[in-house]
């Protein structure tokens, strides 16, 4: 037990942060209340009458229909919800569940070994543990700890990834690779771009970032969030979830929120704020959230499929080429992910940085 915790803003930062333990350390002090630091303001907490229950976002098999039936579907999910699960998609379940065991077993480390991956211990820039979201912005945390890891190669994750969570989080990425690259074929043909070269390629995938979430039990849920409202800036995101549930999405009408109920063995994809400026608009980054837990742990693993740092992205000329006005310039995405990185979670207001 460590009940000063809980009493002093000074302690409670040392402890989660300086020290390493994380929220899933303070949580396990036997805290009996959320620390002040935590506690959300009215309006960003989630209002559970605010709940849509008569939708939900599509589920699609990739397994049946044509590749024309099935890229439909998901150029209709990324127009309309942004949001999507696929399921029967190709990556084995093994290697889905690996990954997951691979994640609790870094986080179940001690905090001293922890530490070894923060950005000032790691060595690189590109494996990161931390907590929250971006703490020295953020007037109120979130409750949650990770760890990001930015793929260069293979030799830098063997050298620098935890060996707890390397070979499983490689394995991951890896037998992704085609699912991926099926659904963002599927969601240029929507756009009428039929010849992906490499500069596109780059623009599309050119990088990855898997990152490791953790969301302990929270002794009071409703005063706190497990991650604010924000979009991803990725082209895509590919999530893996466990079966604890939590994660919600804007609805349709940006009102109420609608719940991504867990199904067995499916990924979760949605379109990132790089395809929605590359698409002009079309496809849609979604605001989504995901709520703290009062009784359960929640793990989930997603894989950020991004344009290369160096990329210039700005709305396709295929989707211009009929007339269409631009609505974005064209930006450094370096600069872009710089700015939602410096800033905390705030809806859709990241995007506002490449608009016309």
């Amino acid at each position: 037990m460590a009940p000063s915790v809980s009493d002093d803003s000074r302690n409670v930062t040392d402890f989660v942060v300086k020290k390493g333990n994380g929220i899933k350390g303070l949580a396990e002090t036997g805290l009996q209340n959320v620390p002040k630091q935590y506690i959300q303001p009215l309006e960003e907490r989630m209002d559970m009458q605010n709940i849509v229950t008569h939708e939900f976002i599509p589920i699609i098999d990739m397994s049946k229909g044509d590749d024309l039936k099935v890229g439909k579907a998901i150029c209709d999910a990324a127009e309309k919800w942004g949001f999507f699960q696929v399921i029967n998609h190709g990556v084995p379940i093994e290697v889905l569940e690996n990954v997951k065991e691979a994640t609790n077993r870094f986080f179940g480390l001690p905090a001293e070994e922890k530490m070894k991956y923060t950005p000032k211990n790691s060595g690189t820039l590109n494996v990161r543990y931390g907590t929250s979201f971006v703490p020295k912005a953020e007037s109120s945390l979130e409750w949650k700890d990770y760890l990001s890891l930015f793929y260069t190669s293979e030799e830098e994750a063997s050298a620098f990834w935890p060996k707890e969570c390397n070979e499983q989080a490689l394995e991951y990425m890896k037998a992704s690779e085609v699912t991926i690259g099926r659904i963002l074929d599927a969601l240029m043909k929507g756009l009428n771009v039929t010849d992906i070269d490499a500069k596109k390629s780059s623009m599309l995938m050119g990088s990855k970032r898997i990152n490791f979430n953790y969301y302990p039990k929270c002794p009071n849920p409703e005063l706190t969030v497990g991650v604010g409202r924000h979009s991803d800036i990725s082209t895509i995101t590919v999530l893996l979830q466990d079966d604890i549930g939590g994660l919600y999405v804007r609805g349709i009408d940006g009102k109420g929120w609608i719940h991504v109920p867990p199904v067995t063995d499916s990924l979760v994809i949605n379109v990132g704020d790089a395809l929605q400026i590359m698409s002009n608009g079309r496809y849609k980054s979604i605001e989504h959230r995901v709520v703290a837990n009062g009784s359960k742990n929640r793990i989930s693993v997603p894989i950020f499929v991004n344009p290369k740092p160096k990329d210039m992205i700005g709305p396709l000329p295929e989707v211009l080429e009929k007339g269409e006005k631009p609505i974005y310039r064209t930006v450094l995405y370096n600069e872009y992910a710089k700015h939602f990185f410096n800033k905390a979670h705030d809806g859709k207001k990241t995007i506002d940085f490449a608009l016309i």
